[in-house]
């Protein structure tokens, strides 16, 4: 298993779609947090995106698991490898 740190910016969302997605985001979040893919996350203060830190066999698996989130689509994800 890797370890990633992701800088998430949020793109084209806009508010209204960001409330109505929001409750199954946080749902989602918390599955993935149960199944250990999501480690730790922190929400940016400009509330533009989220610091996260994950674990995945691979970025493509991350990948996979991240798209579950509705917020996905929106998302600009700069993935970097860390030490676990």
């Amino acid at each position: 298993m890797q370890n990633f740190m992701l800088n998430i910016t949020l793109q084209g969302l806009d508010t209204e779609t960001r409330m109505q997605l929001l409750p199954q985001e946080q749902a989602i979040v918390k599955e993935l947090e149960a199944k250990g893919t999501i480690l730790h996350s922190f929400i940016k203060l400009d509330m533009s995106g989220i610091f996260m830190v994950c674990v995945a066999e691979n970025e493509s698996n991350l990948h996979t698991q991240l798209a579950l989130l509705p917020y996905y689509p929106y998302m600009k994800i700069e993935p970097t490898l860390i030490r676990g």
